[in-house]
């Protein structure tokens, strides 16, 4: 887990894909965090994304850098608890002008049973599940 991490952090920038309906959706992101052993990453509740993975939790992520890309997939399962979204924003202060631990919006969710495959054009896909 700490080698995605790592990876979607050193990308910055990964791609979050959803479902709605029967329509994929596929947006940019850069919250990634590890919070008590779980991959975290974050949203707001009152956006279109949250209500997509609330009624599908299915995810996808997606990131490239150095020649590599990253492909995960999991199911992402909200965690509602202050201390989650302090965890969040306190990685990522920025975000504090948006977001607050309290404000019923900030939504931090962990991948739950992910399977990761990083690839290149040289050599074999590593493939890492947490």
């Amino acid at each position: 887990m700490q080698e995605v991490y790592d990876f979607l952090k050193k990308c910055g920038t990964y791609y979050l894909a959803t479902v709605e309906g029967n329509q994929p959706r596929v947006r940019p992101f850069g919250t990634v965090d590890i919070f008590e052993g779980k991959l975290y990453i974050q949203t707001g509740k009152s956006k279109p994304c949250s209500q997509q993975i609330k009624a599908n939790p299915r995810i996808e992520i997606c990131a490239f850098g150095d020649g590599k890309w990253v492909r995960v997939q999991a199911q992402a399962i909200e965690d509602d608890r202050r201390e989650a979204k302090q965890h969040m924003l306190d990685a990522y202060p920025t975000l504090k002008d948006r977001y607050s631990a309290d404000d019923n919006n900030t939504q931090v969710l962990y991948l739950k049973d992910a399977v990761a495959t990083i690839s290149s054009f040289a050599g074999e896909p590593q493939v890492i599940k947490f």
